[in-house]
């Protein structure tokens, strides 16, 4: 079995004709959110992943084998809910309002510009459709945001932004040992008590 222990985040700095030849691994997130596991590649190879502890890895990083050769890492699809908005009955503010209470809940959550992606849960699926939310359940690659998941850099979709900027502008950036957020119960969340005149069944979509 090969070992690799080296991780290149979204294989920078390697030539475009080096990815294109490397040997590849899909994993799904719950096996590459671990820092050490073995895997098969695309050329039949065991390989033991062996990484500093608390590092996730993201489809297009790249891990260095022992003997120098390299294995790109490909986000497996895997079922996820992906959440929307509904135009008819809500607005964009309603993501927002959705990503704040999965985050009290310290789920990992994949956040994008006009939807979210979490791991099945029907408890929460049922939540999220009481709060005027779209959440239908797809095959996709999951890459949840880094920070308390031991990322090495923002996830972005695996679209390879470094961001390696300090922080180091005269922010005070809150500490994650603060007091923790009030969790509403799913009864409370919807403020406005649904009372529109629709009895929100309404979306002829599967919601």
């Amino acid at each position: 079995m090969l070992t690799a222990n080296k991780l290149m985040p979204q294989g920078r700095g390697l030539a475009p004709v080096l990815l294109k030849r490397a040997a590849t691994i899909e994993l799904d997130w719950d096996v590459r959110q671990k820092s050490r596991f073995d895997a098969t590649d695309s050329q039949g190879r065991q390989i033991g992943i062996f990484l500093p502890r608390g590092t996730a890895v993201r489809g297009g990083d790249v891990l260095v084998a022992e003997d120098g050769s390299l294995i790109r890492i490909i986000a497996a699809p895997q079922p996820v809910l992906r959440i929307t908005h509904c135009t008819a009955h809500g607005t964009p503010f309603d993501l927002t309002r959705a990503a704040y209470h999965l985050g009290n809940r310290h789920l990992p959550i994949e956040l994008k510009p006009d939807h979210l992606k979490i791991e099945p849960d029907h408890v929460l699926a049922d939540m999220l459709r009481s709060m005027h939310l779209i959440v239908v359940a797809v095959e996709e690659a999951f890459e949840p945001e880094g920070g308390a998941y031991g990322s090495h850099e923002h996830s972005h979709g695996g679209g390879g932004h470094s961001h390696d900027h300090a922080h180091d502008h005269g922010h005070a950036h809150a500490s994650s040992k603060g007091p923790k957020p009030l969790v509403l119960a799913p009864e409370l969340l919807d403020a406005h008590e649904h009372s529109h005149g629709h009895d929100h069944d309404h979306h002829g979509h599967s919601h």
